[in-house]
């Protein structure tokens, strides 16, 4: 069953991700907008990010398989989303090595 979502996607002037959000029925998400910067100047996030979002999912299935509704193809799905927070945390850590992370360097 595909959920209708409604989505924005913004860019500021020089091109880079400037925020949005992403809506449905019992969804609703404000996308991070702007770099959080580094060291002291460090800001607060003012939004989601991809891996919260993927970490609410992930939650709502592992407590899937919790239930009657337990199976395979869910288990698989769990397996999925936290291959993809792996190759979140394997980006953020090349960005840090870089000294790029919290920024719009790429």
């Amino acid at each position: 069953m595909d959920q209708a979502i409604s989505e924005s996607h913004y860019v500021d002037k020089a091109g880079n991700p400037a925020g949005g959000y992403s809506q449905g029925c019992g969804i609703s998400v404000k996308w991070q907008e702007g770099p959080l910067g580094r060291g002291p100047d460090r800001k607060e996030p003012n939004g989601a990010f991809v891996e919260g979002v993927l970490q609410t999912a992930l939650g709502r299935l592992r407590f899937y398989q919790t239930t009657k509704f337990k199976c395979e193809d869910t288990e698989l799905a769990v397996m999925k989303i936290e291959e993809a927070f792996l190759f979140l945390i394997h980006r953020t850590r090349e960005r840090e090595q870089r000294g790029v992370e919290g920024t719009h360097e790429v």
